[in-house]
């Protein structure tokens, strides 16, 4: 069975609160660590009040002490808003808590809107034309370079396995020339998976760390006992994706039976175009659709995102994903 990984916004559903979107996260961890997934990674995002996990590195302290063998990480840090040294240390301290468990996945993109930068104190359009370097000087910081001026403690000599995340193709170059694992965000951007995977794997230069390329997609991944219930689960997120895509962010929001339908053709044409990294239905309806898919692209690992809006339904559709695709 090829790998799978779980990727989790931790979001915030409407009538709750952060303080439970992170419990349910910490519970959702356990649940895939006990089904046999490979890893457990939270995405920073900023600025959303559907959202919970823009602090990265604490939440997966939570996380880490909620599970015990699954990896776990960030899917990913958005390089750009913080320094290498203080990811560096960060991190460091993450290993110090759970050895051999942390994975630091690294992206360009802000993870919020351009007034971000202004909360940041940052130009972060000037920050991203940095990512490389940085990318560079983050690896050094953490294997112990003795070439720089100064040790991160915690950091130096910390056990992380460093992935580069894209959803275009400088991603997949920087993580072919750099000699990364690379995940690609197909889930939500999939225009440019098939050139993206070509790049990393013809242009691939190994590495210290990793031999030969190795690349995980992302897939909508959903499950239910049937393809209607698992529709009407799948409906919350697509709700909260057309609401962030019209400006109009927010919590998490309950199942609406028929919602797709109900939407103007364009909203429809935008939901439609991710259909190539979704696979919603029943346990047959999710094999079949996660093999074409690993068919198609050649994925090393699968990482499933995909939120509802009843945290018991998540960690089912979890179970039941690993038993459709192990079939």
């Amino acid at each position: 069975m090829i790998p799978l990984s779980v990727l989790d916004l931790i979001p915030v559903r409407e009538g709750s609160d952060v303080g439970e979107a992170l419990r349910e996260a910490g519970q959702l961890a356990a649940t895939a660590e006990q089904a046999g997934y490979k890893r457990f990674w939270v995405a920073e995002h900023h600025a959303s009040p559907g959202i919970a996990g823009g602090a990265v590195s604490v939440a997966l302290a939570h996380i880490g002490h909620q599970t015990s063998t699954i990896r776990i990480g960030s899917g990913g840090i958005m390089l750009p808003n913080h320094n290498p040294f203080v990811i560096a240390e960060q991190f460091g301290a993450l290993d110090g808590l759970f050895p051999g468990r942390v994975d630091l996945g690294l992206g360009r993109a802000p993870g919020a809107a351009p007034i971000l930068g202004q909360a940041l104190r940052k130009d972060l359009g000037r920050a991203a034309e940095f990512f490389p370097q940085d990318v560079v000087e983050l690896r050094a910081l953490l294997t112990g370079d003795v070439a720089l001026p100064i040790q991160a403690t915690p950091g130096f000599g910390a056990n992380v396995e460093l992935w580069m995340l894209g959803s275009s193709l400088f991603g997949a170059q920087l993580a072919a020339r750099l000699g990364l694992p690379y995940a690609f965000a197909s889930h939500f951007a999939p225009d440019h998976l098939d050139a993206a995977l070509e790049a990393y794997r013809t242009q691939f230069r190994p590495s210290a760390a990793l031999g030969q390329p190795h690349a995980m997609a992302a897939m909508t991944v959903i499950c239910g006992e049937s393809d209607e219930e698992a529709e009407l689960l799948a409906s919350s997120q697509d709700q909260a994706f057309v609401r962030l895509r019209s400006g109009d962010p927010g919590k998490l929001p309950p199942p609406i039976p028929g919602y797709r339908q109900s939407l103007p053709d364009s909203a429809q044409a935008m939901l439609e175009r991710l259909s190539v990294a979704r696979a919603v239905g029943s346990p047959e309806t999710v094999r079949a659709k996660v093999h074409r898919f690993v068919e198609r692209t050649r994925a090393d690992e699968i990482i499933v995102s995909g939120a509802t809006f009843y945290p018991a339904a998540r960690r089912r559709s979890l179970e039941l994903i690993v038993r459709a695709v192990a079939d």
